[in-house]
């Protein structure tokens, strides 16, 4: 009932030690919360992608089977519009004004808040594309202009329709799309073919940024990780692949429609 105020306070030692303590804590408890953080951006993400999945499935219902083309452009005489898997856009010549809403995919329809990936931080694919961090597999589905140089890339190579998809379990449709320069919004297969002859193979890689997997939604509508990244390709595009990012398999197995 008597102590002083000396015998009740804590010693400079004993404040030192509660301080080590706490930061031994911490530095134990952050590996774990980040990994907990980054194992709750994989979920969203996958959610993401199995949304993508339905949503290409209705698309294909009401396109006599097609999928949607990977990209295609419109020019006139005040502006070009650009209609793409993802997202559409218009400019308008005279004023420069762009104009953005949700492409093929959605038929115009959808929060596009979805088509960004919560791990990934980068630049889109284009300036003019609000959320980033997903592609398209172009190489056997999606075609359309500038992806292939047998017909010309300035014609529009018409995409796949779903009956040709002999395994849809394991053909991947979408994915964490990512490169050397950020995000890219077009998936390629490690190996061309004859419908899809695009030269920058490293340009279409995917990005294992989820615990050091990728996450792919396939033509049945399931998505998954992916833990084993392949660097297998053309031998001048090897040593374009960035850190952190390659195929989905060594040949063309997951994104072939066979």
């Amino acid at each position: 009932m008597n102590m002083s105020r000396r015998d009740r306070a804590f010693t400079l030692i004993e404040l030192l030690v509660v301080v080590a303590i706490i930061s031994m804590l911490i530095a134990m408890l952050l590996p774990s919360l980040s990994r907990a953080r980054q194992h709750a951006q994989s979920v969203v993400c996958l959610s993401n992608l199995r949304q993508m999945g339905i949503a290409a499935q209705a698309y294909v219902c009401v396109n006599s089977d097609f999928y949607p083309v990977g990209q295609h452009r419109v020019i006139s005489a005040t502006g070009m519009t650009t209609f793409a898997w993802d997202f559409a856009s218009e400019r308008n010549w005279s004023t420069g004004e762009m104009k953005v809403w949700p492409g093929l995919l959605w038929a115009a329809q959808t929060a596009m808040e979805i088509q960004q990936c919560p791990s990934f931080q980068g630049p889109a694919n284009s300036l003019n594309d609000p959320y980033t961090g997903y592609n398209y597999n172009v190489s056997y589905i999606g075609h359309g202009q500038g992806e292939a140089t047998d017909p010309p890339a300035r014609l529009l190579v018409p995409p796949a329709r779903s009956g040709q998809v002999r395994r849809p379990a394991a053909c991947a449709l979408f994915g964490d799309g990512q490169y050397g320069a950020g995000a890219n919004k077009f998936m390629r297969s490690p190996w061309d073919h004859s419908l899809d002859r695009f030269p920058a193979r490293a340009a279409g890689t995917q990005g294992f940024r989820h615990l050091s997997r990728t996450n792919v939604g396939f033509c049945d509508g399931h998505a998954e990780p992916l833990r084993i990244r392949y660097t297998q390709t053309l031998v001048s595009e090897v040593p374009k692949i960035a850190p952190d990012t390659g195929f989905l398999s060594p040949d063309n197995s997951l994104y072939d429609l066979k």
